[in-house]
């Protein structure tokens, strides 16, 4: 879509008609307060942005079909002080995109630097939002974005700041995200993020595909998937050993292209489309790729990082984890797609079978 011709304009009185974005404010259930935007494509893609979980993604749809995982719980008031052991999975909603961090993502720990619960603070806290940007076909402006920023800090301690752009193409099933990190604070800050993306059914099915290229590791002794003689690319029924807290990961050193760009996804043959997510091997070197196929919690996590969840504990003892000096900057880029046309999924998968 590269604009309308005048003949189509005769027939368009708004451009709501083809696509844009619409704020609004839950008001009931345990989200009720949380401000959001939908985002419509145009394109079949459609995506709620949860204003006040640091601009998020909770639901996301290509046409009838869902793509994410949706927690019990969904999505909920931020609650800035889950922030101890596993607190934050009682606000964990899942959704399209969670992220975690800014300075820990992994389990809980404590140590002579102090208390870290899973996954840190980021999603629970509300961004400030500073600027929508509306598509206008009608004069070629075919972009649509909701900028936000959210402040991670305390008095006396951290200060880390992030500027978020979710963007969208009208006429693309594809989103965009862009990240700035500063250090606003007057200390040496520790920063490790990673991208928690959670893919549901039906696009995650019994036979769907996940596709990375890279070597691996388990990210447990005793692995039950992720072991070299078994298929953990091919999405399995729902399992009894996954009930309750079954869950398993594996950490990916994905293989990027000459641009340093790398690329992993999900291809549900039976729907006949795929999701691709695409990033910057130099900005997040690192995939997790985390299956917790239990029943009526079927899910699975492609996770971009800094680090794997290991932890800043272990981040710090290998000499692996991220100090940003006052004032510095550092800059992510995520791209999410939906692919539905046969030669584009054959020409881009071919290699992973």
């Amino acid at each position: 879509m590269a604009g309308i011709d005048q003949r189509s304009r005769d027939k368009i009185s708004n451009p709501a008609q083809l696509g844009g974005i619409e704020t609004s404010v839950l008001d009931n259930g345990p989200g009720r307060g949380n401000r959001i935007a939908w985002v419509n494509t145009g394109a079949g893609l459609r995506y709620k942005v949860v204003l006040d979980r640091g601009m998020d993604i909770a639901e996301a749809f290509y046409q009838q079909h869902s793509l994410a995982w949706l927690s019990h719980g969904g999505v909920t008031t931020p609650q800035p002080f889950s922030n101890r052991g596993l607190g934050w999975l009682r606000t964990f909603g899942g959704g399209l995109l969670t992220t975690c961090g800014l300075t820990h993502v992994g389990g809980p720990e404590s140590d002579e630097w102090g208390e870290r619960g899973l996954h840190d603070t980021f999603s629970n806290t509300p961004a400030e939002l500073e600027c929508i940007t509306q598509p206008d076909p009608f004069t070629g402006q075919l972009v649509m974005s909701v900028r936000g920023r959210i402040r991670q800090s305390q008095a006396l301690g951290t200060r880390l700041e992030l500027s978020r752009t979710l963007s969208s193409t009208l006429g693309k099933a594809s989103l965009r995200l862009r990240d700035e990190i500063v250090n606003r604070g007057n200390t040496t800050a520790p920063h490790m993020l990673l991208y928690h993306i959670n893919l549901g059914w039906p696009l995650i099915d019994e036979g769907a595909r996940l596709l990375w290229r890279g070597s691996w590791e388990a990210g447990s002794g005793h692995p039950q998937l992720f072991r070299p003689e078994h298929d953990f690319r091919t999405c399995p029924a729902p399992l009894d050993a996954h009930a309750g807290a079954g869950e398993e990961v594996a950490f990916i050193n994905l293989e990027a292209d000459d641009a340093g760009q790398c690329q992993c996804g999900v291809y549900n043959k039976a729907l006949g489309l795929a999701l691709v997510i695409r990033f910057y091997k130099q900005q997040l070197p690192w995939l997790t790729n985390w299956q917790h196929w239990g029943k009526g919690e079927y899910v699975t996590g492609l996770e971009p990082g800094t680090h794997p969840p290991v932890g800043q504990n272990q981040a710090r003892a290998t000499r692996q984890l991220i100090w940003l000096e006052p004032g510095e900057r550092r800059w992510y880029e995520l791209e999410i797609e939906v692919l539905t046309d046969p030669r584009a999924l054959e020409t881009l998968f071919m290699p992973y079978h």
